[in-house]
């Protein structure tokens, strides 16, 4: 049986773990959606990798507490890649349906990148405070849907010069995907199948400026293409999850 998920921050839980408060939307969805009633079992996830089956004992409008019965398994296991997915901005529909594929895929992290050649610019801080929590509800409800207990995070927008030039952890690989300069990614896979912590930063619809390029092979970026056709963005960003969990992750 399909298990009934809902999400809460870690804070909503109560200090003992013995029951926890849902907000409106979650709350809106069991009681209207759902139509679930008091004494009715759930499945609620922290979104830091913890699940637990649940009663409700409380349904109101805007919440719903639940009763703790146990902690259990995530109905799907964490891949062994950290793998953070770095895309360069793309026009609404486009950003939205990666945040949504990468999180089914078991990104862990997703960072938007502002470039030299991006679809859109951001207005103000507002205009990217409220871009990334629509980005971080989608990443919610496709870890309900994908059955993960983990939700990626989505960060404020960085530059290009900024998420390049940061410092590498100790262990980690940092790829950047391009349509020109750099080697076929069947060349890189033994320099990713040895990896537990991957960055991979993909780029928009306008492409590399050789500036940016240059700066990511002096910051000792490995530069890496998929192959003859060209990928609209967001085809891509999908297309590079999938082959790099393939090589170091879990799909089979």
């Amino acid at each position: 049986m399909t298990r009934r998920r809902f999400y809460a921050p870690p804070s909503a839980f109560n200090s003992k773990l013995d029951s926890v408060i849902l907000a409106s939307e979650e709350a809106r969805h069991l009681r209207e959606v759902l139509r679930l009633r008091v004494g009715e079992e759930v499945y609620v996830f922290n979104g830091e990798g913890k699940e637990f089956h649940a009663s409700i004992t409380e349904s109101r409008r805007d919440s719903a507490e639940l009763k703790i019965i146990a902690q259990v398994d995530p109905t799907r296991p964490e891949s062994p890649l950290d793998l953070t997915l770095a895309i360069a901005l793309l026009k609404g529909e486009k950003f939205d349906l990666v945040v949504q594929k990468a999180t089914e895929l078991g990104v862990t992290q997703m960072v938007p990148v502002v470039t030299k050649l991006a679809d859109i610019r951001l207005r103000d801080e507002s205009d990217a405070a409220k871009r990334v929590a629509r980005w971080q509800r989608i990443a919610v409800e496709a870890a309900k849907q994908s059955g993960r207990a983990v939700v990626p995070t989505v960060t404020q927008p960085v530059s290009f010069a900024n998420l390049v030039n940061a410092a590498c952890e100790p262990g980690s690989k940092r790829l950047l995907f391009s349509e020109r300069e750099g080697r076929s990614l069947k060349a890189t896979t033994a320099l990713v199948g040895t990896a537990t912590r991957v960055t991979a930063l993909v780029g928009s619809e306008g492409g590399w400026t050789d500036e940016e390029l240059n700066v990511a092979q002096l910051a000792e970026w490995t530069i890496v293409t998929l192959g003859g056709r060209t990928l609209r963005a967001e085809t891509a960003a999908i297309a590079v999850a999938v082959l790099l969990q393939h090589i170091a992750g879990d799909l089979a």
